[in-house]
């Protein structure tokens, strides 16, 4: 248990900033989700959309530090090779 003034308000800070990394991550998972119900689906419009969508969410989760930067590129790769060969 934090002890400290300082130690209890980094306490505090890392609610807080856990609250909003968890609700960002949770917004991208479900635009991630939402590609993958339409790449199930075989719709190349309602996928290229969804992609189209979903990339600046995950970027969006890059510059603010939830993802790593090579796992957000990675991820909108294989997404966009799939919608791709949806044709």
């Amino acid at each position: 248990m934090a002890n400290s003034p300082q130690a209890k308000k980094r306490a505090r800070q890392n609610e807080k900033r856990f609250a909003v990394n968890k609700a960002r991550r949770s917004r991208i998972r479900t635009h991630l989700r939402k590609v993958e119900e339409a790449i199930a689906s075989g719709d190349k419009e309602a996928s290229v959309a969804a992609l189209r969508a979903a990339q600046p969410e995950l970027m969006r989760g890059v510059t603010k530090g939830v993802y790593h930067k090579n796992t957000a590129s990675r991820k909108i790769s294989r997404l966009a090779a799939r919608v791709k060969a949806l044709a």
